[in-house]
């Protein structure tokens, strides 16, 4: 039987199901080689050649393969249909030369989707493995590993506290970081509008926005101040008014082009606050499952049946008349054909949401998402009728205009309204009004409007403007935010220009693209290494530099500017797109990259921390040392009085702000900090005793300390502050209470021994003589009564004994090797089990989320650490399986041929410009691994 290898379990499973018992469908669980985290890895002295090395717990994927292969020839590589899938089907064909020499067949096919048509068709039409894609995984991997090896150490040594750069990551956290400073730089200057409610003679009322004023059209800032404002409604308000003219102009709304990746992701985010991770997540398990095509795509265009089938579908459930004439026809995007793929679509059209039966949640919602864009966007345009009416006073000195817009025909609106990143006001539908007709102000039209500002300020009443107008028989109304006409008609508002609103997920995908930064297979991942890294936060899905971030892009930008430049970075994109297209030789980029980056790295040789901190200082000055209400010397010590500001480092790596007349003024802040602020040496205040408390900066965070250290007392009395509690936020009393720990909650109603409650590495805890128990609040440490520690301990007692047994959390399915695969609520945080082996979910990967295959990945890295075995399989199991463990074959680490094999066994000498040694710890590895 043919084997036919891809990369998932679950794509195996469904797979196997279409193609039957004629094939042997097995999963390579991803790429089986990679680049070891050591030097020498990318020898840049001899070619660029690579040193792959097979996984550990891949050689068991690899072993199920060949000795599948001891029974049939032929061997399918049917992985991803994109650069990334094509790099696996390589890899597997080189981890596997020396079986496959013995007059084996190998092909490749790929299929857009996985249906039973697309695999059947996709078998029909084998191919080689395409070797331009594999040079533009090959060049985008070797300037990864470059890059994080090579820069992360300088990092390292010249930025105390930085933890890694990388090719995309850096140039996409610069973006982050800039907007934010822009953010900072923003001053908000203040504008009115005017509006009035307008009545028809047949009373019908509309809303219209002051346009002309003094016979002059009025810009935006026209109207500064609240007396400009008063002076504009007592012109308004002093004339009679009337329509000078209506227009009404017919207009016409086109569907969205069917999703692409970025706009699949922006979609997701803006409509279900749905991280670009969790979308392709949710995105991945619905193409395994075979009810969407390929997901990592910049193509939109459709095929001739999908559109076919979905016209047929338009027609079915919603009429002929939301059917076009002509299929619509959206032009790929894509920069070369090779990596052109479908648009994100149903495999099946008529498939509608509440057809398809799915458990999770995101999965539901993305589902629905793509099935309603891929519907519209063949449907009929929306037809619509937009008006402007222009409304004035007879001296010309007043002019009001209303806008609005009537939805004549709904066309694909009736199915889908893309999400806004930023909301607009919507157009209301106006009454009918006929030029040359009165237009009254509508008394108290504006009195709730009114209402609402004066109850944001808290006022009750209101300041009383006397009316310049001799027709005005009362005064004008004002709170400082308002003001309104006498009779409530006419209202004059205050606003502020805004800054540049944060990016958010969707919106920095946006700019990526717009930039060529990336591509769809690295945006979910780029966005998640820079979160993992703590370089950006999300804040009510709003993307927030921590200081750690601006730091090392200050650095960055400073001393390799060039390499985090927006137009390098895309530049660098289009050559690798050139490398797939096999118009560029890929070896070639990577040697024009390197001679200059070399350089760069070894122009940082010699430089010396002070040096980088003060180029830092300058390059975040507006940041770290804000201008002062009272306009005196931002940088001068406001403890002192006398001493400068600097950025400074601590001895555990950490940033900080510092008075220059240390030790004489001890002085610190955070960088974010307030100007009250400080890190080391603030002191909270007095204990009962009359001792100082103070907070303190440590290698482990800030803690607070009872005195001074002095010969007798070493080490005075110290707390660290627990997780979630703010240095700044930080009270004497707070202070106090965590130097008093640990807590006598008094003697145990049993035994009389004393019960404690304490903060200690593993969190807040009871104690009962050797008994600890954890409890899920800091703040219980402080209040919990006896009550409620017996319990604690009781249950901690039953669960040692075994009385109590944790329910897993989640069911996922069967291992491939037989038996369940659960989620398990465990003392340090979840974990994934399958027989004996227990594997921890890493932080970013929660029990909802995680997926078998993600699962079965932990799994088997788990048990390739610890040297467990599979449980003993079932007489059942089928042949091959019993022949592996019956006999288990030698697999040799698969190397590059030729130069790669001599890197390998000669150490090269260490050079300035190579790639430096890997340091302990996968830093900088996990940068490479993701670009």
């Amino acid at each position: 039987m043919p084997v036919v290898v891809v990369e998932s379990p679950a794509k195996a499973k469904t797979i196997n199901k279409y193609l039957g018992s004629d094939y042997v469908v097995l999963a390579s669980y991803g790429h089986v080689r990679d680049l070891p985290p050591k030097d020498g890895s990318v020898d840049t002295e001899n070619g660029f050649d690579m040193l792959w090395e097979v996984a550990a717990d891949s050689k068991k994927h690899i072993r199920a393969i060949v000795e599948a292969l001891k029974t049939d020839d032929t061997l399918i590589l049917a992985t991803d249909p994109d650069r990334e899938g094509e790099a696996i089907s390589w890899h597997l064909q080189e981890a596997l030369a020396s079986t496959l020499k013995k007059g084996k067949k190998v092909s490749r096919v790929t299929f857009n989707a996985i249906t039973k048509e697309a695999v059947t068709e996709a078998m029909k039409h084998p191919r080689q493995v395409d070797q331009p894609l594999v040079d533009a995984y090959l060049a985008r991997r070797a300037l990864d590993y470059l890059v994080g090896f090579t820069l992360s150490p300088v990092l390292w040594r010249k930025l105390p506290g930085s933890r890694s750069a990388g090719r995309v990551q850096s140039v996409c956290l610069r973006l982050i970081v800039e907007r934010e400073m822009e953010v900072e730089a923003f001053r908000a200057r203040e504008f009115w509008s005017v509006s009035a409610v307008l009545n028809t003679p047949r009373g019908q009322e509309f809303e219209a926005r002051l346009t002309v004023l003094g016979g002059r059209k009025l810009d935006k800032f026209d109207i500064p101040t609240a007396e400009a404002a008063e002076l504009a409604v007592q012109a308004v308000t002093s004339r009679t008014l009337s329509v000078l003219s209506v227009e009404a102009k017919p207009a016409s709304r086109n569907p969205y082009p069917p999703f692409m990746t970025s706009t699949l992701q922006q979609e997701a985010s803006r409509k279900f606050g749905m991280g670009a991770k969790a979308c392709m997540s949710a995105a991945q398990r619905l193409y395994e499952a075979g009810h969407i095509t390929y997901m990592r795509t910049d193509g939109i265009d459709m095929a001739p049946e999908a559109v076919t089938q979905a016209r047929a579908e338009i027609g079915k459930r919603f009429g002929a008349a939301y059917v076009p004439d002509a299929p619509r026809i959206y032009k790929n995007k894509a920069k070369n054909a090779q990596e052109a793929h479908e648009c994100i679509r149903p495999t099946d059209m008529g498939m509608a949401p509440a057809d398809l039966r799915l458990s999770e949640r995101d999965q539901q919602n993305l589902y629905e998402l793509i099935w309603k864009r891929t519907i519209a966007s063949q449907m009929a345009g929306a037809r619509m009728e937009r008006t402007v009416v222009e409304i004035g006073s007879a001296d010309g000195q007043v002019g009001l205009r209303a806008n609005g817009q009537v939805v004549l025909f709904d066309g694909f609106l009736k199915v889908y309204e893309e999400g806004r990143d930023d909301e607009d006001e919507d157009e209301g539908r106006l009454p009918q009004i006929m030029q040359g007709e009165a237009a009254a102000p509508k008394k108290g039209g504006f009195e709730a409007a009114f209402k609402k500002q004066a109850d944001a300020v808290g006022k009750d009443d209101f300041d009383l403007i006397e009316a310049k107008s001799a027709q005005s028989q009362s005064a004008l109304r004002r709170v400082p935010s308002a003001v309104i006409s006498p009779d409530g008609a006419i209202l004059a508002s205050q606003s502020h220009t805004q800054p540049p609103p944060r990016y958010t997920e969707a919106t920095l995908v946006k700019r990526m693209e717009e930039l060529g930064i990336g591509r769809p297979s690295t945006y979910a991942s780029v966005l998640t290494t820079i979160v993992d890294r703590e370089y950006v936060r999300k804040d009510k899905n709003r993307l927030f530099p921590e200081d750690k971030g601006r730091l090392v892009t200050a650095f960055l930008t400073n001393f390799f500017r060039r390499y985090v430049e927006y137009d390098f970075t895309a530049d660098l994109e289009s050559q690798l797109d050139d490398v797939s297209a096999g118009e560029r030789d890929y070896k070639e980029v990577l040697a024009r990259f390197w001679r200059d980056f070399s350089a760069a790295i070894a122009e940082t040789a010699d430089l010396r921390i002070g040096e980088v901190l003060d180029k830092i200082d300058d390059f975040l000055s507006p940041h770290l040392y804000p201008l002062r209400e009272d306009g005196s010397d931002p940088r001068i010590c406001t403890s002192c009085g006398t001493g400068r500001l600097h950025l400074k480092t601590s001895r555990s790596g950490g940033a900080f702000i510092g008075c220059g007349n240390y030790p004489e003024c001890r002085y610190t802040r955070p960088i974010s900090g307030e100007e009250g602020g400080s890190v080391d040496g603030r002191v909270l205040g007095l204990d009962a005793d009359g001792v100082e408390i103070s907070l303190r900066a440590g290698r482990f965070g800030p803690y607070v300390q009872k005195g001074e250290a002095t010969e007798e007392a070493p080490k005075p009395p110290r707390a660290s502050l627990p997780k979630g509690w703010e240095s700044g936020a930080l009270t004497l009393e707070r202070a106090i209470e965590l130097l008093s720990l640990p807590r006598q909650i008094g003697p145990h109603p049993e035994d009389g021994v004393m019960v404690e409650s304490a903060i200690g590495r593993f969190g807040p805890y009871v104690k009962h003589g050797t008994v600890y128990a954890n409890i899920p609040d800091v703040e219980e440490v402080f209040t919990i009564g006896m009550n409620r520690a017996v319990e604690v301990l009781a249950l901690k007692a039953a669960g040692r004994r075994g009385a109590a047994v944790a329910e897993p959390l989640r069911a996922l399915g069967e291992h491939p090797d037989g038996g369940p695969v659960q989620v398990m609520p465990g003392k340090y945080g979840p974990y994934v089990k399958w027989a004996k082996v227990n594997a921890t979910l890493p932080k970013e990967l929660t029990p909802e989320a995680v997926t078998l295959e993600e699962a079965l990945a932990l799994i088997a890295e788990k048990a390739g650490k610890s040297g467990k075995k599979a449980p003993a399989k079932k007489a059942a199991a089928k042949a091959p399986a019993k022949a592996t463990a019956a006999k288990k074959p030698t697999v040799k680490k698969a190397a590059a041929k030729g130069p790669a094999k001599a890197a390998a066994a000669k150490k090269p000498a260490a050079k300035k410009t190579a790639a430096p040694k890997a340091v302990a710890g996968a830093a900088a590895s996990e940068d490479v691994l993701g670009e």
